[in-house]
């Protein structure tokens, strides 16, 4: 079994509660309350923009000029093209860019993210990888599993599926499992044991996320 099988099955039970909560069933049936995904989409924008930074400390990272290469244009696409289009999908739900340039951090995702940019700025590369995956491996199994469940009633909740589903995107998330079983093929047991550590963190943050776009969440006091 390959190290990212190995992390995969650690947090399958956390990717499948990700799948029952009622945020992601919401998506999936058309049901959700534009209000409360419009939680999602302020937070996943400034998710985003340190997002990039760890494509951004990748690139640095990397052995191998073709995976520098890789992680350059991950970076270029985040911050130019995907960043744009998020806004453009913001504005479906009646969120203005100005809007989401004054949203502030809720602390779910000031965690999530202060831990994905530690995490890439302190580990190696294999660490890098497993802090990074389970967003866009999460995102791609939660997709295609409620794409088989019918497409969404609302336009809006389908684009979104039909978007994390795609070809594009699995490739993209092939490439990084790749990447990973290549970095960390030689990994002892001490090393596994921390690559699964990191990477079960990261998929309970996403978890939380939907949690709190679900109930939402304000610093107190």
């Amino acid at each position: 079994m390959s190290i990212s099988d190995e992390l995969r099955q650690a947090a399958l039970p956390l990717w499948q509660a990700q799948l029952e909560h009622p945020f992601v069933r919401g998506i999936a049936d058309g049901t959700l309350d534009e209000a409360l995904f419009a939680n999602w989409v302020r937070q996943d924008y400034l998710y985003l923009k340190d997002f990039a930074r760890v494509f951004a400390w990748a690139a640095a990272k990397a052995d191998q000029l073709a995976s520098m290469g890789w992680y350059a244009r991950m970076l270029d696409l985040t911050l130019n093209t995907e960043m744009d289009l998020h806004r453009s999908y913001a504005e479906r739900f009646g969120i203005t860019q100005a809007e989401l340039e004054a949203e502030e951090m809720w602390p779910t995702t000031r965690a999530y993210t202060d831990f994905l940019v530690r995490t890439s700025a302190d580990g190696d590369m294999a660490d890098l990888l497993a802090a990074l995956l389970p967003c866009a491996w999460g995102y791609l199994y939660i997709a295609q599993e409620m794409r088989t469940w019918g497409p969404s009633p609302d336009a809006r909740y389908a684009d979104w599926i039909e978007m994390y589903s795609g070809e594009e995107f699995a490739e993209g998330t092939a490439w990084l499992r790749a990447e990973l079983d290549r970095v960390a093929a030689a990994a002892q047991a001490d090393k596994r044991a921390r690559l699964e550590e990191i990477f079960v963190v990261s998929s309970r943050y996403e978890w939380r996320f939907w949690d709190m776009c679900w109930h939402g969440e304000r610093w107190q006091p």
